[in-house]
């Protein structure tokens, strides 16, 4: 209570006036106001009571409440933690899916460009190869027709005809007779005499008489230049139909491929889009979540401390109570034990030692409250002023002033809480700004951390995806140097197997015909050798066989050597062409891959920067939390403790203030201190 024991005793005896004092005993009335603020102490702990059990509830409930929302927010906090995290690795994984899908594309695109190109080439090498044969097969026939039709009639066109030893003096008979145009003439005769060159290179030159009196032989020779060209025509038909199924097979493939690329891309895509939204939904309710959830904690533990100081206030003032009710019990007991036989005396002796002890009951008050105010706020300082006030107040006795030097310690000690408030909100604001400002820092270079450790992450894989595609290449492109290189060896046997053989039934074909010459020339010359014509005639006819079964082999060898030799070529032209593309897949990939991991190697650089600087940040805002969380006591606490301590000086000084006043306007009661003069001072008890 702020009006204490010695304090209302002074007020009762001055309250008690001379003119009172003759009509009734200041003794009672001093007992009967004893017991007045008996009453009202023991009320205004009931009051208390019923108060702090009411608070004491609240806290309670409070309490519950509190920790069932901050059990709640912290399981909130690590699903949605949980949420980002896999959310995180969710888009890492599409990021790196879509790349490989954007790169399998490309690279179909080009491999579908490509084969178009190539095929596009051989369409037209076909095209330009079919309109050449069609337009000989329709010369050819043109001419054999006519030839065919000439010679069955008779006149001087047929006798030209048979006089003809040869298809070029053939066909300028026709010319002549009108039956075939020069140009057709000129284009059939380049090619007749194109496949006699090439018949001249492979068998010899023919006889200079083979064609003479033959016209069947002409149309024979066309027949045969007829048949192969339909050959040629067919098979390089049959090769352009199958390189267009194979052209139309791997389109095929190719843009199924790009379709499915496409459409997983595009789903890639959009699920990526959803976990990017996710992400950030779930970064928003972490943040909500985690702000209520550390607003939930601080309220919990300033809810907590405000309860314990409650409790702990309501302890010392219930404690206080107790031994003001004591001490006002103790002197009611000492009034009537001892102030019996003196109050009828007949002097005033009650009206003399009020003024006397004004003074002194005014010090003991303001020392009583200060005391208080220290155990309260449990203040050492305010506990030695308490110790200082009573000294000065012993030492200034009979002063002018008793209450200079006590005021004045009061004033310097709020001078010194003063500076002190002062200096510790600057620090306030200090570490407010440097602990946000810091702790911004951390957040901002946390995220660029992790920003490239994701980085890295996806360019080594991509790099290592790049690598094992090269390996796979290369093993490729060795295993089709192997095969080309087994191709080549074999092509090389065939073909000198083919120029061993063919060289052989050449030479075979030369000898028969050289035996047929010298037998036919030796029998047409000597006919006394007519006996023996059968003979010769069937050796003749054998040789004629033989003649046949070797040119005939060494066509069917010429082919199949032309064959193979095609076909050879034709997986040549393949081959390169694969061999470019993943020769170019290789270096393109190669490069891609070194990019990368020169990239990699780069954000290394760059995340060991961010981390350097991450670690001196930490490290500077761990110090700064030393300095200014780590304290036994929270800023709020602090200066509401503070501004408690300088409210109670300040009203420990209008205490005293007050009594001043009322001490000075004492002194016009001459009459009362004639009596005082007279009469010796009275000696007070002293109560802790």
């Amino acid at each position: 209570m702020k009006s204490g024991i010695v304090s209302f005793l002074f007020l009762a005896f001055w309250a008690v006036s001379p003119a009172d004092a003759s009509q009734a005993n200041p003794i009672e009335k001093i007992l009967e106001m004893i017991s007045d603020l008996q009453a009202k102490v023991i009320a205004e702990g009931e009051d208390a009571q019923k108060e702090y059990d009411e608070y004491s509830e609240w806290c309670e409930d409070r309490s519950t409440q509190l920790g069932f929302e901050i059990k709640t927010g912290k399981a909130e906090k690590a699903e949605l933690e949980a949420t980002i995290e896999e959310e995180t690795s969710s888009s890492a994984a599409l990021e790196t899916k879509i790349e490989e899908l954007s790169n399998d594309i490309q690279t179909d695109e080009a491999d579908l460009d490509a084969a178009t190109k190539i095929r596009e080439k051989e369409n037209a090498d076909f095209k330009a190869e079919e309109k050449e044969l069609t337009q000989v097969l329709d010369m050819l026939e043109r001419a054999t027709s006519i030839l065919s039709k000439e010679m069955a009639k008779s006149g001087a066109s047929m006798l030209q005809l048979k006089s003809a030893t040869s298809i070029t003096d053939a066909l300028s008979v026709m010319v002549q007779a009108s039956v075939f145009s020069s140009a057709d003439a000129s284009r059939l005769t380049a090619l007749v005499q194109t496949e006699q060159n090439d018949s001249d290179d492979e068998m010899g030159a023919p006889a200079a008489q083979v064609y003479k009196g033959h016209s069947d032989g002409i149309i024979g020779t066309l027949e045969g230049l007829t048949e192969k060209a339909e050959g040629q025509l067919d098979k390089a038909r049959k090769t352009e139909t199958t390189a267009a199924q194979n052209y139309q097979m791997l389109k095929q493939s190719l843009t199924d491929e790009i379709k499915f690329a496409n459409k997983d891309m595009d789903k890639a895509k959009k699920d990526l889009a959803e976990s990017q939204e996710k992400k950030a939904i779930a970064t928003g309710d972490l943040e909500v979540t985690t702000k209520d959830l550390n607003e939930d904690l601080n309220t919990k533990k300033t809810l907590h401390q405000d309860c314990m100081n409650a409790a702990e206030e309501f302890e010392l003032s219930t404690k206080s109570r107790g031994e003001e009710l004591n001490a006002l019990a103790t002197a009611k007991k000492v009034i009537k034990e001892t102030t019996g036989g003196a109050a009828g005396q007949s002097y005033s002796f009650l009206q003399r030692a009020q003024v006397s002890s004004g003074a002194d009951l005014a010090k003991f008050e303001a020392v009583r409250f200060i005391r208080d105010l220290a155990r309260k706020s449990k203040a050492p300082a305010l506990a030695q002023l308490a110790s200082r006030m009573d000294s000065a107040m012993r030492l200034s006795a009979g002063s002018a002033d008793p209450f200079a030097k006590v005021k004045g310690l009061i004033t310097d000690m709020i001078a010194t809480l003063e500076s002190e408030a002062e200096e510790d909100a600057s620090q306030k604001a200090y570490c407010d700004k440097e602990m946000s400002e810091t702790t911004a820092k951390k957040d901002e270079l946390q995220a660029e951390s992790d920003k490239l450790s994701t980085k890295i992450a996806q360019d080594k894989a991509a790099s290592a995806k790049l690598k094992e595609e090269v390996a796979t290449l290369q093993k490729e492109l060795a295993d089709m140097a192997k095969a080309k290189a087994q191709a080549d060896e074999l092509r090389a046997q065939e073909k000198a197997t083919f120029e061993k053989n063919s060289a052989e039934m050449k030479l075979g074909v030369e000898g028969v015909k050289k035996a047929l010459s010298v037998l036919k020339e030796y029998y047409a010359k000597d006919a006394s050798h007519g006996s023996a014509e059968g003979a010769g005639s069937g050796i003749i006819g054998l040789l004629e066989v033989a003649e046949s079964d070797f040119t005939k082999g060494l066509t069917e060898m010429t082919a199949a050597e032309e064959s193979a030799a095609a076909d050879y070529e034709a997986y040549s032209k393949e081959d390169e062409i694969a061999t470019v593309t993943k020769q170019k897949d290789v270096e393109y990939k190669t490069k891609d891959a070194a990019g990368l991991d020169k990239a990699v190697s780069e954000l290394s650089t760059d995340l060991s920067a961010v981390t350097d600087e991450l670690t001196a940040v930490i490290q500077a805002l761990d110090k700064l939390k030393e300095m200014c969380v780590a304290k036994a006591e929270p800023y709020a606490e602090r200066k509401a403790r503070r501004e408690a301590e300088i409210s109670g000086l300040k009203e420990a000084l209008q205490i005293l203030d007050g009594e001043a006043a009322l001490i000075q306007k004492s002194t016009k009661h001459t009459s009362l201190r004639s009596l005082l003069v007279s009469s010796p001072p009275i000696t007070m008890p002293t109560f802790a």
